[in-house]
């Protein structure tokens, strides 16, 4: 497929790889492709070099909560967030036109406390947005509860006929010779960033109720005359069984997905989109890709290995430069929990316990929910410092073996420079590299080099 009209004018690509793999799983090739669900500068980065250095696609995409016509909480709309998406390749070193950029639950959710029909105008101002800023996969989500909606589940075919209505506005604000995205539909949608019940695991979708949602969306379609707009609808997102809550990760089990598994196989032209796959073993992730859950979603999986590399650096910056009387040390995990103490919105409702127990959860969960507090200007004053001090001051291997094995081999074998920035984008990348090896792309130096097979 040819690239869109404004796909080009960002540097962008167009759906072709997603389309081909679709194409290759309708012919039984276990390929996929993940999704890098993050907006973290430093993030997308890793999976930008990642894609360059293996030669593959990358899927970035915003949701509705991060990136929307409002700003969102990252401030950017759609056309600004594509924006910079498209000089982060540049400066990667990434090919033009091998970056896919995505939307992700577009819908009402950011304005579901609002009417119906105010909510609806916004979510379609905000998939407008999207596609004319060249997003080439939209996922449309409308499976929430709008503030004058009847009490209890929303209903089924009020939440088709939401979709269609999206799908409308997406069509509608295409740049006239532009190619169209494809589309992902699907209201059995995990809780954004994962919160499963730590002992009760998540309930596979049925496929009766897979059935019944592709059969009531395609209706709706129709009947605002978007047939061609169906052509392209290439993912239902589904629950596969895979989840994570703060402590406990959810493995995929294909015994228990064999059915939902085998629906699919019937369903020309879609394939299953997978959310919260974050924290998944390499196996399991080879086994969804092989169950036609071809799609994988990624987020906070990634912004937690990020966290583990600068709280890495900290620990070594104790113990390299703690003695000196003319280094003011960062403070990084420090700094960050205050800020997190302060402002406790973005995860108070999210965790329990007493004040230890909450420290800990601050720091270590599963969900991540740290990854709100990174832009804070005291925090990116103290991870800037932290930098600072170990490019000024390059910490022995020893310290960084003991911190950060990883990276400490890379360094070792000439692959990277025993930078801090290159030592944190490594751990970064080798979280990355088991999604794409799991997608079927070719061996990478880290897999010839002992990484996790």
């Amino acid at each position: 497929m040819a690239e869109t009209t404004a796909a080009r004018a960002a540097g962008l690509g167009g759906p072709g790889a997603l389309v081909d793999v679709v194409a290759a799983q309708k012919r039984g090739e276990p390929r996929g492709i993940w999704s890098c669900c993050s907006v973290h500068p430093d993030v997308v980065d890793a999976a930008l070099r990642t894609a360059r250095e293996l030669d593959t696609p990358v899927l970035v995409e915003a949701t509705s909560n991060q990136v929307n016509q409002e700003g969102g909480y990252t401030g950017a709309t759609p056309a600004e967030f594509a924006a910079a998406l498209s000089e982060a390749a540049e400066a990667a070193g990434l090919s033009p036109g091998r970056l896919l950029f995505g939307g992700d639950h577009l819908g009402p959710h950011p304005w579901q406390a609002e009417p119906a029909e105010r909510a609806m105008a916004k979510a379609r101002e905000l998939v407008a947005g999207y596609a004319r800023a060249g997003a080439v996969k939209i996922h449309l989500d409308a499976s929430m509860r709008l503030a004058d909606d009847p009490p209890g589940a929303l209903d089924g075919q009020l939440a088709a006929d939401r979709v269609s209505e999206l799908a409308e506005a997406a069509e509608r604000a295409r740049p006239e010779g532009a190619e169209p995205p494809v589309f992902v539909i699907g209201t059995e949608v995990p809780v954004p960033g994962g919160e499963a019940d730590e002992d009760a695991g998540p309930v596979v979708t049925r496929p009766e109720d897979a059935a019944r949602t592709i059969s009531a969306t395609r209706a709706t379609f129709r009947a605002r005359n978007l047939e061609a707009a169906w052509e392209r609808v290439v993912g239902l997102v589904v629950q596969p069984g895979v989840e994570f809550g703060q402590w406990r990760v959810h493995e995929y089990d294909p015994a228990t997905a064999r059915a939902l598994s085998t629906f699919i196989e019937d369903v020309p032209g879609i394939v299953y989109e997978a959310h919260s796959t974050d924290y998944q073993r390499s196996e399991a992730l080879h086994s969804l890709v092989h169950d036609h859950f071809a799609i994988l979603k990624v987020g906070p999986a990634l912004t937690f290995s990020w966290r583990e590399a600068v709280f890495a650096l900290a620990a070594i910056e104790q113990e390299w430069l703690g003695g000196r009387a003319d280094v003011t040390l960062s403070r990084l995990p420090e700094t960050v929990d205050e800020v997190m103490r302060r402002d406790p919105a973005h995860w108070q409702s999210y965790y329990r316990g007493d004040e230890a127990e909450l420290r800990f959860a601050r720091r270590f969960s599963l969900s991540d929910r740290i990854r709100y507090y990174w832009p804070h200007p005291q925090v990116k004053a103290a991870l800037t410092r932290l930098m600072a001090n170990l490019e000024a001051h390059p910490a022995p291997l020893p310290l960084v073996s003991q911190h950060l094995p990883g990276p400490h081999r890379a360094v070792r074998e000439g692959r990277i420079a025993r930078n801090p920035r290159e030592l944190v984008r490594f751990h970064v990348r080798e979280a990355i590299e088991r999604y794409t090896r799991a997608c079927g792309t070719q061996a990478s130096p880290m897999e010839s080099n002992g990484a996790e097979q």
